[in-house]
C-alpha cells in the first residue's frame, strides 16, 4: 500500500506531557522500522533514547531521569513507533547509575532534597516497567548499579559481550533497592542475587547470559578484521580447579595478561550489536501489536508486583541514609583517587562498634587518605 494514503481517519488527541521529549543529557529519536530483510518501513519508527553523558559513563543526572521519563511516555503514546530502544552513548557504558558527582556535591547530606530525587527516579523506573511498548536495553558497555537496575526494568537485553554487569551498592553507601533487590531474584534466583546485590562483583555479558539475565550477546572486539569473543572471559564451557563450571568468568594470571595484548590489538566495533537490536525489532514488528503489549504487561508482572511492594519504603530509607554511610560513600568516590574510592570500611565497624558516632569525627576519619 502506498504510505501517503494511510491517513488518519480521526484527530488524535496529544497525550503527551511535554512538547519535546529530548532534554541535555538524554537523545531521542525516532528511527525507521525495519523488515527482517533490513528494508525500512514507511511511516514506522523505533524510539531510541539515549543517555548521553558519557564522560561520566551516561551516569544520570537529575534533569537527564526527568527525560527519560519524558521520553518513555512519548515513545508510549507515539502511535507510530514498534518498540522502544533504550542505550547510551559511546562503547564504554550503557549507564553506572546516578551521578556520584551530583550525590556528594548536593544530595549528602540533604535526605528531605534526596528524598525528591527519588520520588522522580522511582518515576522513571516504573516508567520502563509500564512502558506501552516493549522495551530493549542496548547495553553497549557497562551496566553497573543503578544503569543495571534500569537495564532490568527493560524487557530485553541485547549486550556486547565487553560489557560487564552489576551492583554498587553496600560498596559505596547504598542498598541496591532501586530495582536490583526487587529484580535479580526474579530473574536469576535468591542465591545468585544475595552475591550480585551484597558482594558487588561485576560479571561478564557472557555470564549474564548464562544466567539468563540477557536475550542475545554479541561480540564488539574486532581484530584483524575479523570479530572475537571477548578475550578476558572464558567464553566455553569450563571448569576451574575445584571443579565449579567457570563459563563467563574473567580469566587470571597469564590467561588474562594474554587477553588484554589482544584487547590491546583490536578496536571496539558495536556494528553486530546493532544489528541485533534491529533484528529483535524486526521480529517485534512482524506482531499483532496489543497482543505482544498484553503479553509483554503479562510476563512484567512479577517484576512490577516486588517493585511496587518496595519502592516507597525504600525511596524513605535511602533518603535517611544519605546522613550516613551514602554521604560517606558517595564523597569518598567523587573525591578520592582513581586507585581508592572507598571508605576503610574496617576501620568504620571497629568504630561503631566502639561507640563512635556519625556526629563526630566518623565521616572524616574513613575516607580516603589523600595523596
Amino acid at each position: 500500500m502506498n504510505a501517503s494514503a494511510l491517513v488518519p481517519q480521526i484527530e488524535f488527541k496529544n497525550h503527551d506531557l511535554a512538547p519535546q521529549p529530548g532534554k541535555p543529557g538524554v537523545r531521542y529519536e525516532k528511527r525507521p522500522a525495519r523488515r527482517p530483510d533490513g528494508s525500512e518501513v514507511a511511516g514506522l519508527y523505533n524510539a531510541w533514547i539515549t543517555l548521553d553523558n558519557p564522560s561520566q559513563y551516561n551516569s544520570y543526572t537529575t534533569d537527564m531521569v526527568k527525560a527519560v521519563i519524558l521520553a518513555v511516555r512519548a515513545a508510549s503514546n507515539a502511535r507510530d513507533v514498534n518498540c522502544i530502544v533504550f542505550t547510551g552513548a559511546g562503547d564504554k557504558a550503557f549507564c553506572t547509575g546516578g551521578n556520584t558527582k551530583e550525590y556528594a556535591e548536593y544530595y549528602a547530606g540533604q535526605p528531605q532534597e534526596y528524598r525528591q530525587y527519588m520520588r522522580l527516579f522511582n518515576d522513571m523506573v516504573t516508567a520502563l516497567l509500564i512502558a506501552d511498548k516493549p522495551v530493549i536495553c542496548r547495553v553497549n558497555g557497562m551496566r553497573i548499579g543503578g544503569g543495571q537496575e534500569i537495564g532490568m526494568a527493560c524487557d530485553f537485553t541485547v549486550a556486547q559481550d565487553l560489557a560487564k554487569f552489576g551492583q554498587a551498592g553496600p560498596k559505596h553507601g547504598s542498598a541496591p533497592i532501586g530495582g536490583a533487590t526487587d529484580f535479580l531474584p526474579v530473574i536469576i534466583g535468591a542465591e545468585r542475587a544475595m552475591a550480585a546485590c551484597v558482594l558487588c562483583e561485576p560479571f561478564s555479558a557472557h555470564r549474564a547470559y548464562h544466567m539468563g539475565m540477557i536475550t542475545e550477546v554479541v561480540p564488539a572486539l574486532k581484530v584483524d578484521g575479523r570479530f572475537i569473543a571477548n578475550p578476558l572471559v572464558e567464553t566455553q564451557r569450563a571448569y576451574d580447579e575445584f571443579g565449579r563450571l567457570a563459563y563467563g568468568a574473567f580469566k587470571t594470571g597469564d590467561a588474562a595478561k594474554e587477553g588484554k595484548a589482544l584487547m590491546a590489538k583490536g578496536t571496539v566495533d558495536l556494528s553486530l550489536l546493532d544489528e541485533a537490536v534491529e533484528a529483535l525489532c524486526a521480529k517485534i514488528l512482524l506482531t499483532f501489536p496489543e497482543c505482544t503489549l498484553k503479553t509483554v504487561e503479562e510476563l512484567r508482572k512479577p517484576k512490577l508486583d516486588a517493585w511496587n511492594r518496595n519502592k516507597e519504603n525504600s525511596r524513605d530509607w535511602l533518603a535517611l541514609n544519605m546522613m550516613t554511610e551514602a554521604r560517606s560513600g558517595f564523597i569518598a568516590f567523587n573525591e578520592g583517587t582513581k586507585e581508592d574510592r572507598e571508605v576503610d570500611f574496617v576501620l568504620l565497624r571497629q568504630k561503631l562498634a566502639a561507640g563512635a558516632s556519625w556526629l563526630d569525627s566518623l565521616h572524616d576519619d574513613i575516607q580516603p587518605k589523600k595523596a
